[in-house]
């Protein structure tokens, strides 16, 4: 009952969050822009799964939850508000709960991580909040993962949220993960339906096990969709070096490489180079899916959206917003213990009207297996 009651909450938020980010690309071939039908692909497809009719939730009504008493405090990973990706995705949860909750903006902070900063200076930036009152805290990231380690235990009463990962042992600390993997399958079916070449690219910013649960869950989608489709990656930099999630120009870089190679459909999980890679696609021709939220309606990408044929959705914002309201409530263990397809925390877009009502169909049949537990999707590739 609890987890039924939680779908609705998320998807009546998620409505007001697809302002945000995520991103999408199709491959036309000879210029043109419109979309490839259900059966209009260069692929052979395996038989679909049974069309189901669309998910559609209404917002909740819920209890009234008051957090004018709190005072949030937003670490960023680097890039912070405006890297039209995984940080805005944070920033729109927090600025849900300034408009629902009550949260006063005056009273909470947003600070920023830098790239390749020294650990030090993520434990100064968490050990300063939580010193001047700040509670809850939210690390946007798993790059906070070890200074929470040291300092969630030296303010025990401060409740800290961390997206994207956990600290064992440490009971101020809510994990705030996801199924990235099965938003990430869709992605995989919708490349492969729009796909003329039967061909589809793949640009990861940082070769981690993170960003691998993306290309796990694309490439598993495309595959299962049609078997005999070509894939291919790049990873802008290697595990350790975190510029590759806020370097646009080597992420075109990467991107035109691939196209280069043939791939008509590039799907990033690159953050804010994600950028690069919708303006390689945008200047080659082909097609985009977007990355972590509705990147066809970023303002960010308003250039090159026409490319972004869908977006998976990692439901960032529902985490934040969810975390804060639950912690205005002191009630952190209705929390889910990971944000899935089940209770609307990861998903996709279609922004731009560029997916058919027969592809439609199909993705909702394969989201109803994944849900149904018929389709396990691997979280490495």
């Amino acid at each position: 009952m609890r987890r039924r009651k939680r779908g609705t909450t998320v998807a009546a938020i998620a409505l007001s969050s697809l302002m945000v980010v995520s991103a999408c690309a199709k491959d036309s071939g000879g210029g043109d822009s419109g979309p490839a039908d259900a059966s209009g692909s260069g692929c052979e497809f395996a038989p679909p799964p049974s069309a189901v009719a669309a998910t559609s939730s209404t917002a909740a009504t819920g209890e009234k939850v008051d957090g004018s008493a709190l005072k949030v405090g937003l670490a960023y990973d680097i890039g912070g508000r405006g890297d039209a990706s995984f940080n805005d995705l944070a920033a729109a949860g927090f600025d849900q709960a300034i408009r629902d909750l009550g949260v006063k903006k005056e009273n909470s902070r947003e600070v920023s991580a830098a790239p390749n900063e020294d650990e030090s200076a993520k434990q100064t930036r968490l050990r300063q909040l939580a010193s001047e009152g700040f509670n809850p805290i939210v690390g946007v990231g798993f790059a906070y993962t070890e200074a929470l380690r040291a300092v969630a235990p030296e303010f025990p009463d401060v409740r800290f949220g961390l997206v994207d990962s956990a600290v064992e042992g440490a009971a101020n600390v809510t994990p705030l993960v996801f199924a990235e993997q099965e938003g990430s399958f869709l992605a995989g079916v919708v490349a492969a339906y729009q796909s003329r070449k039967c061909h589809v690219g793949f640009v990861g910013g940082v070769d981690i096990p993170l960003i691998q649960k993306f290309e796990a869950g694309y490439y598993q989608g495309a595959r299962t969709a049609a078997p005999k489709i070509r894939l291919d990656k790049k990873y802008i930099t290697p595990a350790g070096d975190f510029t590759g999630f806020q370097d646009p120009p080597k992420g075109q870089e990467a991107a035109k490489g691939l196209i280069d190679k043939g791939a008509d459909v590039v799907y990033p999980a690159a953050g804010a180079s994600g950028i690069g890679v919708f303006a390689a696609v945008k200047q080659a021709g082909v097609l985009a899916i977007g990355c972590d939220a509705d990147q066809y309606n970023q303002p960010a990408l308003a250039n090159n959206r026409d490319v972004i044929v869908a977006s998976s959705l990692k439901r960032v914002d529902v985490a934040v917003y969810d975390f804060i309201r639950a912690a205005a409530k002191k009630d952190l263990a209705s929390l889910p213990k990971v944000f899935d397809l089940k209770v609307n925390g990861v998903g996709y877009a279609t922004s731009g009207g560029k997916i058919d009502a027969t592809l439609q169909g199909i993705l909702e049949g394969y989201k109803a297996q994944i849900i149904e537990g018929r389709i396990k999707v691997a979280d490495k590739p």
